[in-house]
Parts: structure tokens; sequence; C-alpha cells
């Protein structure tokens, strides 16, 4: 697996469009965090249809149809400087396949930032534009707008991300699986990797990666299947190491190593417990498509260069 295509870093008075892809979008929060972006001398623009409600399904922000052209809209212009997410939930499943790939490719490389639901467009700008995208807090998310952390670190890898190169657990020496491994990060929930499985822009394994993996409300049984389903598969074959990110709402954890122990245990890689990304207060952001080196025993990712350059 080889190291993706790193866009350029924002600047000040950069233009940063906000699209909702996914689910439907509080207007409160979405204006929290618009300013909070202008607060850090950025210039947010909404997309045109980031409010709407699906008439008739209330799980989606607008039709598919309005959904995918706001984000190939601020992708395709060429004043946006980077595309965030408003939100997860679901519906990035519905919308992958309407945009225009090629046109997006032709577009040029830009920061793209979103986590949850959003994972299906990582993978989808890992394959089909062949860059490294943010797996980090949604701009109408109550991380975002209430979270100095998430805040600060997602700021920091916009804006000078040669300052975050090191992610630590939050339990360092506690490692599921010790060693150290080399390779490419990618990942995301792993709910939507489960189930992107098979379908158009998405990588049909992770050999050679750094798999950073995260979910919310999945009681253990459910990681149980939706490893399982990455292992039957394959997908996992050749995995060089694995990072946990949060798992809220997914039960006692105590009830939930032993799921990674016993899926996990067998493929003679590092694995890192509790990196800090994901559905958890303070997220981190992560990147996918940098050459890193995961440490287990010391709890540590340390990117080879910034995210962004």
């Amino acid at each position: 697996m080889k190291d993706l295509v790193r866009p350029s870093r924002l600047a000040p008075g950069a233009r940063v469009a906000v699209v909702a892809p996914s689910g439907p979008v509080a207007e409160e929060r979405l204006q929290a965090g618009l300013d909070l972006l202008r607060g850090w001398d950025l210039d947010p623009v909404a997309a045109p249809h980031v409010l709407d409600r699906h008439p008739d399904l209330g799980h989606l922000a607008g039709t598919d149809a309005d959904r995918a052209a706001d984000l190939q809209r601020a992708w395709c212009d060429p004043s946006v400087d980077a595309v965030l997410c408003a939100r997860g939930g679901y519906g990035a499943q519905r919308v992958v396949d309407l945009l225009d790939w090629d046109a997006m490719r032709a577009a040029g490389p830009k920061a793209f930032v979103g986590f949850s639901d959003s994972t299906t467009l990582h993978e989808a700008f890992a394959v089909r534009l062949g860059l490294v995208t943010l797996y980090g807090p949604v701009a109408a998310g109550i991380d975002f707008v209430k979270n100095a952390r998430a805040q600060d670190h997602l700021r920091a890898t916009l804006l000078a991300p040669e300052t975050v190169r090191t992610l630590t657990s939050a339990t360092p020496g506690g490692a599921l699986a010790p060693g150290r491994a080399r390779g490419v990060t990618l990942g995301g929930c792993l709910t939507l990797l489960a189930t992107g499985l098979g379908t158009p822009h998405t990588r049909t394994g992770a050999r050679g990666g750094l798999l950073l993996v995260e979910d919310v409300a999945e009681p253990p049984y459910a990681v149980d299947r939706a490893l399982t389903q990455l292992l039957r598969t394959g997908w996992l074959d050749g995995v060089a190491g694995i990072a946990l990110g949060s798992w809220d709402r997914c039960g006692p954890y105590e009830e939930l190593r032993p799921v990674f122990a016993d899926r996990l245990g067998g493929l003679g890689v590092p694995v890192v417990e509790e990196l800090g990304f994901g559905h958890c207060e303070g997220a981190l952001t992560v990147p996918f498509g940098v050459g890193a080196e995961l440490d287990a025993d010391a709890g540590t990712l340390t990117l080879d260069a910034p995210a962004l350059r």
C-alpha cells in the first residue's frame, strides 16, 4: 500500500465548504460550527442544501441528488480549499455512486474532513482520487462546537499539521498485542467498512496498511460480526497493524476487549487500544493515506510526514 497525495494545508482566509452528504443537520449547530471556523480566520460557506430534509426519509439531509450535487459542486469549485462534512448519520452510501469522479479528479486535491458515515467517502477519495483525507470532527457536531481538545487538534491538523504528527493512546503500555509496525493509514467506522465490502470505490483489502477503526452504538456481538466479516472475506489479510479508537455506547469495554483479542489476536500484528479518535469526547483527527509507525508498546502512532503539505 502506497502513500497517497497530500493536499495543501490551509492558510488564513482559506475558503471551506460545509456539505451534508449524510444525515440532517441542526441549524443552530451548523451556525455554531461556522462561527468557530470564522474564529480560525477561515472563510466557511454552507452548501445550498446543507439544511435540507428529505421529503420522505427523515434520516437523510435532502435528496440523494442534491446531497451529491452539493459535494461535487464544492469539490470542483476552484475557490474552495477544503470540504468539511456537517455531520455523519447515514446516507453517504446513497450518494457516492452519483458523483462524477472524473470531474472531481480534474479539480485537483484539497482537504476533506468527516467521520463516521463519511467512511464511505474516505474510501472513495482514496480509491478514485488517490488523496489523503482527514477522519475528524464534523462541522455541526457537538464535539466540534463544544470540545476544545477536538477543536484544537483539527485546527492544528488543517493549519499547522507538522505539530500533530504523533497520536498517543489514553492507555500507553496496555497494548492488546505488542510490537511495532509500519504502513499506510486507512480505516474509519467498522460497520461502514464491513458494509462497503464488494461495492464500487472501495479497497479490496488492508494489506500493508495500518488500520484505524472505531464505531458507535454497536453491541459486542455486532462488533464481533463486523470483524468476522472482514476476516472471512480476507480483507484483513496482510494488515500491518491495528489501532482501535472509541467504542461509545458499544457496551462495557471489558466485554469488548475479549472480542478484539479473539478476532484480532490471531493476525499476529500489533494492536493499540484507545487511540482517541472516533465517536468520543475530544476526538483527535487522524489522516488516512499517510505512512506511519505504530508502536503498540508505547501506545503511539507517528506519521512519517504531516497530514497536509
